[in-house]
């Protein structure tokens, strides 16, 4: 699939937001997608990829994860968070076309990339930080958003009377965090009952193999 891409500046881009947020770096580019390719990139996604519905143990009893996954990713990297472990599915063509437009923008040769699918505001995720060792100390996350807009909350770790940053990641946005933020913000998807359409979510990550770490 062949994506039309705006850089910041084009018309319809909208202005690049940088959060001033203590022991962070977090930059917002609200319409890095033009929006007839992002409603083609979240129908294609939703149909294409081969999504997992994985479980986890909690408190002793085995509950689904409330969103659907997959991860994709060079061969032989593998992604392990909360006991799943994740074997890399192949590089989907509206990703490979993303992760090229984001080396250009960003600098950064992307390896792998985590998708979830929001079936509607009762799937969430709950407060978490990107901090894998396969991940290394500082990563690098760029999250590209497709579909209903959904609250992207985070926390400081350590300075809880810093009040709680809400970002509304709309259709075809991007979200880049990088330097401290995982290792001193907490984030989350809250769950939003009023929200009755889907969320696809690409978070593009430089991961590496666990021989390496």
């Amino acid at each position: 699939m062949q994506l039309d891409l705006l850089a910041n500046g084009d018309r319809g881009a909208g202005e690049v937001v940088r959060f001033t947020l203590p022991d962070a770096d977090v930059t917002l580019w609200p319409g890095f997608l033009a929006r007839s390719e992002a409603d083609r990139g979240l129908v294609a996604l939703q149909r294409e990829l081969v999504w997992r519905q994985d479980t986890i143990q909690m408190w002793g009893r085995t509950y689904d994860v409330p969103r659907l996954q997959q991860w994709c990713a060079d061969p032989g990297l593998c992604y392990t968070w909360s006991g799943i472990r994740m074997e890399p599915a192949p590089w989907h063509p509206l990703l490979l076309a993303l992760r090229g437009r984001l080396r250009a923008l960003l600098g950064i040769d992307f390896n792998s990339a985590l998708a979830n699918l929001y079936r509607d505001g009762r799937d969430t995720v709950g407060w978490h930080a990107d901090d894998e060792p396969e991940l290394g100390e500082a990563p690098i996350i760029a999250s590209v958003s497709l579909g209903a807009t959904r609250d992207f909350v985070l926390r400081h770790r350590r300075r809880r009377e810093l009040p709680v940053t809400t970002i509304p990641l709309e259709h075809g946005s991007l979200l880049v965090m990088r330097g401290a933020t995982q290792a001193c913000w907490e984030h989350a998807l809250p769950r939003r009952l009023r929200v009755a359409a889907p969320r696809v979510n690409l978070t593009f990550r430089v991961a590496r193999a666990e021989g390496s770490i």
